[in-house]
């Protein structure tokens, strides 16, 4: 769990969300939030920039006071760069604070080096969890720049040392070398977009290329693999459908299990706001 002074969910509503990102209160646009009330209408006040949605796609930021070119918050002893983009993002989903424990847990308990696969890896909070518990990993992103943002938390988070592969490619087309390489991974780790480009234009479909990929992943898993955690943000996507492909390709078996459920955050007040379903492969 985030310390309140460095992320908190104030409120949501009429299809926005209200947070406290260390020092800063930012307003973005959150379609789950559509058709409900924010329950604190006066501390909208006290946002410093606001994110306007502009069609088809991008957007711009309205602050009220001048705005840095970035500013850090911490996870544990993980620090992270946030900056106002574009596409109203600020360099980290805080409902992902779950899984980087629960990759903490998995690799400390595994009793032996791991190591592990992070596919659409953006700023480096899962791979950031798996290096701070000793793992060696293999971090996939299809954006240079998202890459460069990863590094340097991961500098600041002190794991500049940490046994960490940087690569900028297409997922698949990644995992479709280390097969011809015959290399393996004891954990694979998932976050992929509901659509997106690689850098030479590849074209991600989530409904159409999630199910080959994680075929894929599974050749690309050790005879003892640990774990498998797939996430997503994709409206449309329900817990068990995540679920039934994860177990359509790893099944459950002696000594391994499959999990699933929605990702969420809790106001003070402990309303619950979703952000996204995970499914996890894991040994018991």
């Amino acid at each position: 769990m985030f310390r309140k002074d460095q992320y908190q969910l104030l409120d949501f509503g009429n299809g926005r969300r209200l947070e406290r990102f260390g020092q800063f209160v930012l307003s973005r646009p959150c379609p789950v939030a559509e058709g409900v009330s924010p329950s604190e209408p006066l501390l909208w006040q006290k946002a410093d920039a606001d994110y306007v949605r502009r069609e088809p796609e991008g957007g711009n930021w309205r602050s009220k006071k001048a705005m840095p070119l970035s500013w850090p918050i911490q996870y544990g002893k993980l620090t992270f760069e946030l900056k106002l983009t574009d596409f109203g993002h600020v360099g980290i989903f805080p409902e992902q604070a779950v899984n980087w424990d629960w990759i903490n847990r998995q690799i400390k308990s595994a009793g032996e080096p791991l190591r592990i696969l992070n596919l659409f890896a953006y700023t480096g909070g899962a791979t950031m969890a798996a290096a701070a518990a000793g793992a060696e990993v293999v971090h996939v992103d299809s954006a240079q720049n998202t890459v460069l943002w990863a590094r340097r938390n991961t500098e600041a988070s002190g794991l500049g040392d940490a046994s960490i592969r940087w690569i900028t490619e297409d997922a698949t087309k990644f995992v479709t070398r280390e097969l011809k390489r015959k290399n393996t991974y004891h954990g694979v780790i998932l976050d992929p977009p509901t659509y997106g480009h690689g850098p030479k234009g590849e074209v991600w479909k989530i409904q159409e290329h999630l199910k080959p990929l994680l075929e894929m992943c599974a050749e690309l898993m050790a005879e003892h693999g640990r774990f498998v955690l797939l996430s997503c943000h994709t409206t449309k996507l329900l817990p068990a459908e995540l679920e039934g492909m994860l177990s359509g390709t790893f099944a459950e078996s002696k000594g391994r299990k499959i999990e699933s459920g929605g990702l969420a955050l809790t106001t003070s007040d402990g309303r619950q706001l979703a952000g996204g379903i995970a499914s996890r492969w894991f040994a018991r």
